[in-house]
C-alpha cells in the first residue's frame, strides 16, 4: 500500500511540490479547521501543515502518523515533546541553514516594513483613496544615518544587516548564541540592553523558545529613546504585546510593524489591532514574510524531496 499523506493547508500548494509527492504517494488535499484536524489525521501516515494549524497531542493520539512536515523553520506550532513521545518524526526547514541562504522573502518583507513605516506609505495611500492629496502630512525619515539594532544575526538578521548597509545605515547586532570567532567588535552588542540604547530602529529575528519568549517586554523597551521603531517577523510572543502597545501609546515608540502576533489568527479583539483601527503608527501583516511565491514553491519541494527521501 501507498504511503497515505495529507496535506492539510493545500491552498496555493506548489504544483511541482505535488508531483514530487504523487510520485511516491496518494496524496489527499482536505483544507481542514483546527477542530477537524484530529479526526481528519487518524488514518495518514504523514500530515502536512504550514501555520494556521496547530499540531498537538490530541492529534498525535487518535492518529497512525509517522511523520508530521511543514515548511517552516520556527516549530512553535508543532508540540514536539509529545512527536516525541509518540516516536513521530517532525520535517522541516530548521537546520537547513545552506538551503535557506536562498530563501530571501523574510529578509525582504523585513525590509518592506521598515521602509513602509518609515515612509508612513500605508496611511497616505489610505488617505489618497479618501480623496486627499497632501504630502505634507505624511513625510516619512530618511533612513540612512540611522542606527539599526538587529537581535539574532542568523541567516535573516545577517541579510537585513547588508540590506542596511546598502541604506547607509549604521548597524549592531546581538546574538548570544555566535561563537567567538563569528563575532566582530565593529557589528556585536554584549548584550540586549546594550543593543537597545544604541538603536533608532530595533528589527527582531530570533526563534520563539523559553529563553526569547516575553524577551522584549515593558522594562526593555523602555530602554529605547523615545521615538524609537520597532519590527517583529519572527513570532509574536517574542514582544510583549501589552508592553508594544503601550510604549506606541506613551511614544517611546514612535511606531512599529510587525508579521506576527502572540494569537494566530487573532481574535477580532486582539490588542495590536483594535489599536492599529485607531492610531496610524502600527503596521500589521498576516505572517506574510516568508510567503512569496517563489520561496513558498521553493520550501514546499524541498520538504516533499525530504518525505521522499524518508518513505522511499
Amino acid at each position: 500500500m501507498k504511503t497515505q499523506i495529507l496535506n492539510a493547508e493545500p491552498e496555493g500548494y506548489s504544483q511541482t511540490a505535488r508531483d514530487v509527492l504523487d510520485s511516491f504517494a496518494d496524496v489527499h488535499e482536505w483544507p481542514v479547521t483546527q477542530k477537524e484536524l484530529p479526526q481528519a489525521a487518524r488514518f495518514f501516515d504523514a500530515l502536512i501543515v504550514r501555520l494556521n494549524l496547530r499540531v498537538t497531542d490530541n492529534v498525535f493520539e487518535t492518529s497512525a502518523l509517522s511523520v508530521v512536515a511543514t515548511a517552516t523553520t520556527g516549530l512553535d506550532h508543532i508540540d514536539l515533546k509529545a512527536a516525541a513521545a509518540r516516536d513521530i518524526d517532525v520535517v522541516s526547514l530548521q537546520g537547513e541553514t545552506e538551503f535557506l541562504q536562498t530563501v530571501p522573502a523574510s529578509a525582504e518583507h523585513t525590509w518592506a516594513l521598515m521602509m513602509a513605516l518609515l515612509r508612513r506609505v500605508p496611511w497616505a495611500f489610505d488617505d489618497v483613496k479618501a480623496g486627499g492629496w497632501n504630502r505634507d502630512k505624511f513625510r516619512g525619515h530618511d533612513l540612512s544615518g540611522m542606527r539599526l539594532g538587529i537581535i539574532g544575526r542568523g541567516r535573516v538578521g545577517s541579510k537585513v544587516a547588508r540590506y542596511a548597509l546598502a541604506f547607509d545605515m549604521e548597524v549592531k547586532t546581538y546574538d548570544p548564541h555566535l561563537g567567538t570567532d563569528s563575532r566582530s567588535k565593529h557589528w556585536e552588542c554584549g548584550s540586549l540592553e546594550e543593543l537597545l540604547l544604541f538603536s533608532d530602529i530595533v528589527t527582531v529575528h530570533v526563534p520563539l523558545n523559553d529563553e526569547t519568549e516575553n524577551m522584549l517586554d515593558r522594562d526593555m523597551l523602555s530602554i529605547l529613546a523615545p521615538g524609537s521603531y520597532l519590527l517583529n517577523t519572527s513570532r509574536g510572543a517574542i514582544v510583549n504585546e501589552s508592553a508594544l502597545v503601550g510604549a506606541l501609546e506613551s511614544g517611546r515608540l514612535a511606531g512599529a510593524a510587525i508579521d506576527v502576533l502572540s494569537v494566530e489568527p487573532p481574535d477580532h479583539h486582539a490588542l495590536a489591532i483594535g489599536y492599529a483601527r485607531a492610531h496610524d503608527n502600527l503596521l500589521i501583516t498576516p505572517h506574510l514574510a516568508g510567503a512569496t511565491v517563489e520561496s513558498m514553491g521553493r520550501t514546499e519541494v524541498f520538504i516533499a524531496e525530504k518525505l521522499r527521501k524518508m518513505f522511499a
